[in-house]
């Protein structure tokens, strides 16, 4: 059986067919990277937004907040993507599931962008803050910067003790029947 979440917020179907075929994974990842961000989003509650592990921690309620804005970022500053304006971007109030809810209603479109790109747009280089990049390296640091505040969230979910929820395999609180999670240097040597 699969990884599968309780909540599949982009399915496999609705994501776009690349127009450029060695970019399908990039879709297909980014696709499943915002199912797994909504995941994690989804086990806290409203009143979580304020939690911090510490004084100098972000809040919940500011990675979320972070997540939204700076994928809007990234996406119309460095990608040249059609984003709504910053002012646009946050909903109001911003609840777990309004800010969940837009998390994968900026990122559907995002998928359709993505998918009409060329190998030349997505090989040219442009500014990436203050140094030039290509557009696929600044599209595969997006992805790597979400998977930290993810990551981050998840933690902080431990913390409060509360589920973790699978993004990548098997946690302490959710298995399935045909997982095989590397913890011995038998299962590293598999082929």
């Amino acid at each position: 059986m699969p990884l599968t979440y309780a909540h599949t917020a982009i399915l496999d179907p609705d994501v776009p067919v690349a127009a450029e075929p060695l970019v399908q994974h990039a879709l297909d990842t980014y696709a499943s990277e915002t199912n797994k961000v909504a995941s994690v989003w989804r086990e806290f509650r409203d009143d979580d937004l304020t939690y911090r592990p510490h004084a100098r921690a972000s809040t919940v309620g500011d990675i979320v907040k972070h997540q939204l804005l700076s994928e809007r970022r990234f996406f119309g500053e460095f990608l040249n993507a059609p984003e709504p304006a910053p002012k646009d971007v946050l909903p109001a109030p911003i609840t777990v599931e309004s800010a969940t809810a837009r998390l994968v209603a900026l990122a559907v479109p995002r998928l359709a962008f993505l998918a009409a790109q060329h190998a030349d747009w997505w090989l040219q280089q442009t500014a990436f803050f203050d140094v030039e990049r290509t557009r696929a390296w600044i599209f595969w640091r997006r992805v790597l910067h979400t998977a930290h505040h993810r990551t981050q969230l998840t933690v902080y979910l431990r913390m409060m003790d509360r589920a973790v929820p699978a993004t990548y395999g098997p946690t302490a609180d959710v298995r399935w029947e045909g997982a095989d999670p590397t913890h011995s240097v038998d299962a590293a040597g598999r082929r």
